[in-house]
């Protein structure tokens, strides 16, 4: 009765909504945001989640939890659909489809300077570099920087140029003919140039461009007796007609476009972009998404935003494998062409070349289901196995582990990391720094961290929020005894376990506060919580560790008399580390605003004594 009267309540909010568009935010009774949607007439579009029937079961389900929404009324669809990536990218809502941070994207990047380099890197700066990317993978990265320096003969090596030209003898791979040799002193700092343009223009897809030119350069040369450049200009030919070859040609040369693919397995399903450059599939990406989350065409006008403004470059096509209708097209095409600052077609093709690649986009983001329903019935029967090891009531969908780590008494912490059906989740992981505890008192410890952890139950905030199944310890009998008594006492009843370690510091057995659980003859159970346990380990000690850098490197400041935590933290946020502060000028010390002349003294003087 009070689901019905609630339906009522949210279908009769929405029939009150405008006809015009606008971004709609769905919650919970936690008052969390579960989903974000854009319409071009919001009222019937929010009236369509609680009517009866019409709607898939993800749909229906996400429906089911909704206890209220609100609306944001926007001026044209465009602007809806603008908005409505920010707030996904802001709320991370539970049932949208996501892309993760763009941060963990690799790129390629060619430095600045007169010898510049092919490095890889997760981070974009503004230091004058070009980047090339994001990839949808770190082996998609090595992959192309192999390609490009085979091709282009490019130095891999460590050495620095041109400091480093001259000195030493040639590596193996000059030896070999996969290397120019800069360091021989023989390949002059335009040829390197030179070959430092093709390597820009084949990342940029413009194998073509690059081809006429060396081939125009090589006839010069012929014609001209210089030998030598024609047969490398020949030699750099043959290599990009050799990486061609390998390459699969779906349109002709110069053509340029991404194929987005849906498919919609029931309970998963998968997005599949293949990247198409210069007539070459050059890059692919699948992107997965669970039981709960709702991958639709309405959806994939937003996902698809996401997928660019996370990148540097719209190409000037972009396929999709569904359709999409006018108006939302429309402001697709919009957005993209606004982010790209030039006009972007986007097309549902219905036949042809580009039909073809919309249905091999489609095989793959169907197989990419399969392999992730595969992984998924995987990680299942391997979390039951374990519920029926350790005679638990429920699936442990979400189990939660601990461990303490210390340098002395000084610098205590307690780690907390999350696995969630099976996979570990980074984005709730916490890091307790224990506060009421004298000494290196393990149990008190994890005492203190596990009190101030469950106190956010239910709250509604985040995912501290979120009732763990199953907890670990990084400990023995005691510690779970210890543990159990503080949840007893706080009336919750979580099943706790307890990790233990062998003399070599390993995995060895699970234990209740009664005693062990033998896991050694269960592979993939012993496997899974040696993992849990490294990755614990891992998390606690490396937080430790930062905190006790941060602390070392503010006391040998404090020392200095003058010298305060502020100021120690004024000349560390200048300087950027206390070595560079050890080697700074005494003028440059007595520049940082908030430093005076008679502190940048005594700072200068105490590392000079030293």
């Amino acid at each position: 009765m009070r689901d019905q009267a609630r339906t009522e309540y949210l279908l009769n909010k929405a029939n009150l909504l405008p006809a015009c568009p606008g971004v709609y935010i769905m919650r919970d009774r936690a008052g969390r945001v579960i989903y974000v949607g854009k319409s071009r007439r919001l009222k019937n579009r929010v009236s369509q989640y609680f009517q009866a029937g019409g709607k898939n079961p993800k749909t229906e389900r996400m429906a089911s939890l909704v206890r209220d929404f609100e609306v944001v009324i926007c001026s044209t669809e465009i602007e809806a659909l603008t908005l409505e990536n920010a707030f996904i990218k802001q709320h991370s809502p539970k049932y949208n489809i996501k892309l993760k941070d763009a941060k963990s994207y690799p790129y390629i990047k060619i430095t600045k300077g007169d010898y510049p380099r092919l490095v890889w890197t997760r981070r974009r700066e503004d230091d004058g570099a070009k980047y090339y990317g994001p990839y949808s993978s770190t082996s998609t990265v090595y992959s192309v920087l192999g390609a490009v320096n085979k091709a282009l003969k490019l130095p891999s090596c460590k050495r620095r140029f041109p400091r480093d030209i001259g000195r030493g003898r040639p590596c193996i791979y000059y030896q070999m003919g996969r290397c120019c040799g800069v360091c021989t002193g023989e390949v002059s700092q335009e040829e390197y140039a030179g070959l430092i343009k093709g390597a820009a223009q084949i990342l940029g897809g413009n194998t073509s461009a690059l081809r006429r030119e060396l081939t125009e350069r090589m006839q010069t040369s012929a014609e001209e007796e210089r030998f030598e450049e024609a047969a490398r200009c020949r030699d750099i030919i043959a290599a990009l007609d050799s990486l061609r070859e390998k390459q699969k040609v779906v349109f002709a040369p110069g053509e340029e476009a991404d194929v987005f693919a849906l498919f919609d397995g029931g309970d998963c399903s998968a997005v599949s972009v293949l990247s198409v450059r210069d007539g070459v599939l050059s890059d692919k990406s699948d992107y997965p998404f669970g039981a709960e989350e709702i991958a639709d065409a309405e959806g994939m006008s937003a996902f698809i935003c996401g997928y660019y403004r996370a990148r540097d470059y719209v190409p000037s096509r972009v396929l999709l494998s569904f359709p999409l209708d006018e108006e939302a097209n429309a402001a697709l095409t919009a957005c993209l062409s606004e982010l790209a600052g030039r006009n972007i077609s986007v097309i549902s093709p219905r036949r042809g070349e580009a039909k073809g690649l919309c249905e091999l986009a489609l095989a793959n983001a169907a197989e990419a289901v399969r392999a992730y329903r595969e992984e998924v019935q995987k990680d299942e029967r391997l979390l039951l196995r374990l519920a029926e090891l350790l005679g638990l009531k429920t699936y442990p969908a979400r189990i939660e582990a601990y461990d303490v780590s210390n340098i002395g008494s000084e610098h205590m912490r307690c780690g907390m990391i999350v696995v969630a059906d099976g996979k570990f989740r980074k984005g709730d992981y916490r890091s307790f720094s224990i506060r009421g505890v004298e000494g290196t008192d393990d149990y008190a410890a994890m005492s203190e961290a596990i009190s101030r952890r469950v106190a956010r139950l239910g709250d509604g905030s985040d995912s501290f929020s979120e009732f763990p199944d199953l907890i670990l310890l990084d400990g023995g009998r005691g510690h779970v005894s210890t543990i159990r008594r503080l949840l007893e006492e706080k009336g919750l009843d979580i099943p706790v376990f307890g990790m233990v370690k062998d003399e070599y510091h390993k995995t060895r057995a699970l234990c209740s506060d009664t005693g062990e659980i033998n896991i050694a003859r269960e592979r993939q159970i012993f496997m899974l919580i040696y993992s849990i346990q490294e990755e614990a380990h891992r998390f606690s000690s490396k937080k430790t560790e930062k905190a006790k850098r941060k602390t070392l490197r503010k006391s040998s400041l404090t020392e200095i008399p003058g010298i305060g935590d502020k100021k120690a933290r004024l000349l560390l946020v200048h300087f950027g580390g206390l070595a560079a502060i050890k080697s700074a000028e005494l003028g440059d010390i007595a520049a940082v605003k908030g430093i005076s002349k008679r502190d940048a003294e005594a700072v200068y003087n105490h590392f000079r004594k030293k």
